[in-house]
This record gives structure tokens, sequence and C-alpha cells, in this order.
């Protein structure tokens, strides 16, 4: 039985206590960490830079998921790497030469992923599935957090498991969008690996207690 893995996303913290956010999570049982990351262009949101990715490696052992919603991905991935990230996920729709892309996050050290946008097809990642460590489902229009699912992604996130299957990389999916305690099993039960949730977890009181009681229901997901 393969068990997925809820990555708390820290778009939906609160920045003014970043520290303790992150601390209450991890004490609740977090392994991954989701960072978005925004430019205001490639998406209508501006978010955090490599100073604050730096700021948080020093108070959490985490494993730090950074995504790129930004363009030209090839000129900050340096940057990301440097400051602590342990996967860095960039916009198919964003990079003009992905494989190169892939293979130089790689070359890092550091796991390298791929996003698509809900209108994006999965058939476009074929020629780049062997070099991904991880496909990233977008079920949301990326830009910002508490959106509703969308529902034709559970389509998409079954023929994404199948690609990487074919193409034999190992490679994880994730899923990022309208992830809540009402949908995270028929979402894990599609196949996706890794499911982000950024204002179901801290958008309540207790984010810890949160974590905890929607990791219960994906430890009742078969796969």
């Amino acid at each position: 039985m393969v068990m997925s893995k809820l990555a708390p996303s820290i778009l939906s913290a609160d920045f003014s206590n970043l520290s303790r956010d992150i601390g209450l999570v991890e004490a609740a049982g977090a392994e991954i960490l989701h960072v978005d990351v925004m430019d205001g262009h490639f998406v209508p949101n501006l978010t955090i830079g490599p100073p604050v990715l730096k700021s948080i490696r020093k108070v959490t052992g985490l494993t730090l998921d950074v995504h790129l919603m930004i363009s030209n991905p090839d000129e900050m991935v340096s940057s990301y790497v440097e400051a602590g990230a342990d996967i860095i996920t960039v916009q198919y729709e964003a990079s003009c030469h992905l494989h190169r892309t892939l293979s130089e996050i790689r070359k890092n050290g550091v796991k390298a992923g791929v996003a698509i946008n809900p209108h994006s097809p999965v058939h476009l990642l074929e020629e780049v599935a062997p070099y991904c460590d991880m496909i990233l489902v977008m079920s949301v229009n990326p830009g910002f957090g508490g959106q509703a699912f969308i529902a034709s992604s559970l389509e998409k996130i079954k023929k994404a498991r199948q690609l990487l299957d074919s193409s034999r990389s190992g490679g994880l999916i994730e899923v990022d969008g309208g992830i809540n305690i009402n949908n995270i099993a028929e979402v894990a039960g599609a196949g996706a690996d890794v499911l982000v949730a950024g204002s179901a977890v801290f958008g309540c009181d207790d984010p810890g207690e949160e974590f905890k009681r929607i990791s219960s229901v994906l430890e009742q997901v078969e796969r």
C-alpha cells in the first residue's frame, strides 16, 4: 500500500508568524513544506523570493518543495537552489527549454518537477517525463489560495500517473489547488502522491491539529 502525503502550503500561513506556523505543522508530522513563488507576471500575485526561502531553511529541516510560478525560471533556479530548495518545480507554460531546465536542476542535486496549468493536457510532458522527479497537476488556475478544486483534474491525475509509470522515471504526482478534507481522499485515490493544502490547513485556528485531521483521512486511502 502506498500512502500519499499532505504538504502544507505557506501561501496561506501567517507571514508575521511564519516560523511559528511552520513549527506547528512540523510538530504535527509534516514532512514536506510547499513554497509558492509568484512573480506578479506569470501569475497575478507576488509572493516570496530567495531571501525568505533562505530564512525558512534556517528554521526547519522539512523538505522544501518550491514551485516557481514565474516567467523565465532559468534565470532564478540557481538562486533557489542556493537558498535551500530540495525540490524545484517549474511551469511547463513558462519554460522555453524544459529539458535543459530540468537537467540543470538535477545537476545541483535537487529534484526537478514540472507543473501544468488546468488548460494544459498531460501529453505535452511525454518527451520530458523520464527527467521528471515530479509532475504537479494544478487543480486551480494559479495565483491565489482559497479557490475551488476543478473536477476535471481527477482525470488528469490518472493520465499523469500513467505517463510517469510508462516512462519508468519513478516520479511522483503532486496536486495543488482546492484540496481540503472533503475531497482529499478522492484526489489521492486518483493517484496523487503529494497533496498540497494551504487554506485548508493554515486557515484554521490550530494548523497543527488540522494537519493531523486531514492526514488521518489520507491514511485510510488504499492505492
